[in-house]
């Protein structure tokens, strides 16, 4: 995410020309795809977790570890090498990056155990968190003046599309294709490969800085105007991502105890519903009221907790489909919401300090409570675990309603910051210093 999430480019970019000339708008289309395909990347390994609980015997916890590995490494970069481009430029750090990918999905395609997998996955997180930070900083930096806003909103889609097609993409060859575990990850490796020597070729954005070793010490701090905004809605926000690491994670498992003579297909199809309905309530939310967004979407929690549970008690899948159409509404609705609130009222400068705060929230709220899935998975069953899952979630949702309700009534109208915040794999390359 960028400290200046209104698309002006920062202080370290070169001036913005006056509209996007061919190869800026190359540049642009190739940035984006980057971000998409980052996240497919990481979405990719969830329908093929039932895979390799089967062939390798793994546990309900060990797919969960898997899992956060990912998520844990990915905050740390994301806190560490967030500011690394402003000081070495955007195209050094995203071939470094890219390139980083590519070994890393070269690894899960040869992985013959849960240790590979999750040293896989510790280089992939640590891979992306510094591509995404660069590719959503240049982004900003190509900010078309004649289309304001597009940069920011292309950060919000296009990380939640990528993730979306990533499940479906590896939902279809597992289908249709010879030796899924392999050829996923080898059409992403090369597509990283491929990306990054696309990126060799174009043009810097940003100009080199002393400093880049200091900016590797990561740093935290919320601004006092900003803390109350994210107290109010810090619940929602532990809410609907503990409930994304939750599909993520268990989603496909949660679909065979439910069904288990569907195909396996539709274990990864349950997590696709998510991030696709989140990416349609990004575009649809972009101009409602931040407040108004993010207690819509705490109480479109309640719901959907109810609703995956019935599925244990007779809904089957349509019920657990439901649950996660309306899961992946909470998500895309409080995140934003809980963006634009928490930064509604900010100057430039405290906005990535802020955004990285949020996200040591977000991504510890995805993946220490499916860890403790996956241990409550192992130790009492996956529908008791569920069960437990989805009224601790619920819970935080009301009081998180609750909350976004009463601070309505003290304050009429919380500002809105007039742009859509880029999302959660996009930490700025302007982090904390």
């Amino acid at each position: 995410m960028s400290s200046a999430p209104s698309g002006e480019p920062g202080p370290s970019s070169p001036p913005a020309a006056q509209s996007l000339t061919p190869n800026r708008a190359a540049s642009f289309v190739l940035d984006a795809s980057i971000l998409a395909a980052l996240l497919a990347a990481s979405s990719a390994p969830t329908p093929l977790y039932p895979r390799y609980q089967e062939q390798w015997n793994l546990s309900a916890l060990t797919i969960t570890v898997v899992f956060s590995a990912y998520s844990l490494t990915l905050l740390l970069a994301l806190l560490t090498t967030g500011a690394l481009s402003d000081h070495l430029g955007r195209r050094p750090v995203l071939v470094g990056a890219l390139v980083l990918e590519a070994a890393s999905m070269a690894m899960l395609a040869t992985a013959d155990g849960s240790g590979t997998l999750i040293a896989a996955r510790v280089l992939q997180g640590a891979a992306t968190g510094a591509a995404t930070s660069a590719a959503g900083a240049a982004l900003l930096d190509l900010e078309d003046p004649a289309r304001p806003g597009r940069s920011a909103l292309t950060n919000s889609i296009a990380p939640v599309a990528g993730m979306a097609a990533g499940v479906l993409a590896s939902t279809l060859l597992i289908r249709f294709a010879p030796a899924p575990t392999i050829t996923v990850y080898l059409l992403l490796a090369a597509l990283f490969a491929a990306q990054a020597t696309a990126v060799a070729f174009t043009a810097e954005t940003a100009s080199r800085r002393a400093g880049a070793l200091r900016s590797l010490r990561p740093q935290l701090a919320v601004p006092p105007q900003a803390r109350r905004a994210l107290l109010i809605v810090g619940t929602g926000v532990v809410a609907v991502w503990a409930l994304g690491g939750f599909y993520s994670s268990l989603g496909p498992a949660l679909v065979g105890l439910v069904a288990p003579e569907a195909p396996r297909a539709a274990g990864g199809m349950v997590f696709f519903i998510l991030p696709a309905a989140a990416t349609f309530t990004v575009w649809t939310v972009r101009r409602t009221a931040p407040i108004a967004t993010a207690t819509t979407g705490a109480l479109a929690v309640v719901p959907a907790t109810a609703l995956t549970l019935s599925g244990l008690h007779g809904g089957g899948l349509p019920a657990v489909f439901g649950g996660a159409a309306l899961a992946g509404i909470a998500f895309g609705a409080v995140s934003q919401g809980a963006l634009r609130m928490t930064l509604a009222e900010l100057p430039e400068r405290d906005r990535a300090a802020t955004l990285a705060a949020y996200y040591v929230l977000s991504y510890l709220s995805m993946s220490l409570p499916a860890i403790g899935a996956g241990a409550a998975t192992q130790l009492y069953g996956l529908g008791t675990a569920s069960h437990a899952y989805a009224v601790a979630a619920a819970l935080l949702a009301i009081a998180a309603a609750a909350a976004l309700v009463a601070s309505r009534r003290k304050r009429p109208r919380v500002a809105d910051s007039g742009t859509v915040p880029q999302p959660p794999a996009a930490v700025s390359a302007r982090s904390t210093r």
